[in-house]
């Protein structure tokens, strides 16, 4: 399991970021990610991290990103964490399969 850093300032629900930029896409894909029940974790919604699906601090870059805190309640297992960050909110960190609908040449940064 990353170590994952405590950070004072992020959100627990994807609707408060207020950014105008889009997220970086990460992955065409979900980063299939072992999540411990019980277990906070701080989700990467800029799509800058190097710690992907994690927050390493890098959406300073983004104006409005901010990392998503959330503690896994289900059982220990894989989980498939959204890797274009263009999932639905309410969906949180989970991949929805927003990525098998997206046209990727078309998005803009």
């Amino acid at each position: 399991m990353p170590t994952v850093p405590e950070y004072s300032d992020f959100v627990v629900d994807r609707k408060d970021l207020k950014s105008d930029l889009q997220p970086h896409v990460a992955s065409r894909k979900s980063f299939k990610t072992f999540l411990v029940e019980g277990q906070t974790y701080f989700y990467c919604t800029c799509g800058l991290s190097k710690n992907q699906p994690f927050c390493d601090g890098s959406h300073t870059q983004l104006k409005g990103y901010k990392p998503l805190k959330f503690t896994y309640a289900e059982e220990d297992k894989i989980r498939g964490l959204c890797g274009c960050k263009l999932n639905k909110l309410e969906k949180g960190p989970f991949c929805d399969g927003s990525h098998k609908k997206i046209d990727f040449d078309k998005i803009t940064i």
